[in-house]
């Protein structure tokens, strides 16, 4: 899928790789938008959602569809993710709350790394070397059953980035299918290549996308005398972590140009 790209990339497939199947949109649809036009014109049944900077290990598709074929319960589940230099990358995790979200990126929480909220939302109480049912694994390698497709339907495209591959895995569990983790099929993924070109502009789509799966998926049943106090919380909550994250990415730009002028003077 090219993405309303303006690199030449889109060029480089037809002339290098004729044989690829090449899906092009003259404008961006965001990662979910672009994700939704792949799957309603794929040829097959189920999909297997790839970032474009996610390398497949040997053997590790082949896995996936052997898991698929043994465990019909599952509608959604994601292979073991690692960082470029082989370390694990946290994939799979507890549905988000905005408490332990503003808790992760406080002084407390540099300060209390183990805290017992932390360990729930980021599930470190466990070594990722087993499988086992998870609320939600990560959209950058994100295996989706044609059950799941037909019966709880596509991304949501008011996402548009971040969050989306959260929400499908909440309404895919609602619906009764199982979200699993499965180590034995394995990734590389350089997490972060094209959030890092606009740092201020994702942090702020993130939590965007946060408040939006909390209001829409984590309210559902509370009365509006409840509602109405817990999104004032959750916006207060996100806003305050987006705050310290812009204010530590302003000071990182400005230390660094500080750097340059130094090195050049």
């Amino acid at each position: 899928m090219d993405n309303g790209s303006s690199d030449g990339s889109a060029e480089m497939i037809k002339t290098e790789f004729p044989w690829v199947n090449l899906i092009e949109s003259k404008v961006n649809l965001g990662f979910a938008g672009g994700h939704n036009e792949c799957i309603r014109k794929r040829n097959g049944k189920d999909v297997l959602l790839l970032n474009s900077d996610a390398y497949v290990h040997e053997h590790a598709i082949s896995r996936m569809q052997d898991y698929r074929a043994h465990h019909p319960e599952v509608g959604i589940f994601g292979p073991k993710l690692l960082n470029t230099d082989g370390t694990l990358q946290y994939s799979c995790r507890s549905f988000p709350n905005p408490l332990a979200a503003l808790f992760r990126n406080s002084l407390l929480g540099k300060l209390f790394p183990n805290a017992p909220l932390l360990k729930e939302y980021l599930m470190l109480d466990w070594n990722h070397d087993s499988e086992r049912f998870v609320d939600w694994v990560s959209g950058a390698a994100f295996y989706v059953t044609e059950e799941v497709i037909d019966k709880v339907g596509l991304f949501d495209e008011a996402y548009f980035m971040y969050c989306e591959d959260v929400d499908w895995c909440w309404r895919a569990r609602k619906m009764g299918f199982e979200v699993a983790y499965f180590p034995s099929a394995v990734v590389t993924h350089e997490i972060g290549t094209s959030s890092s070109k606009a740092v201020a502009k994702m942090i702020v789509r993130f939590h965007r996308s946060m408040f939006r799966f909390y209001s829409k998926n984590g309210l559902q049943g509370q009365s509006p005398l409840k509602r109405l106090p817990l999104l004032a919380f959750a916006m207060a909550a996100l806003s305050a972590r987006a705050g310290l994250l812009l204010l530590r990415t302003a000071g990182t730009s400005l230390f660094k140009s500080l750097l340059r002028t130094r090195q050049h003077n």
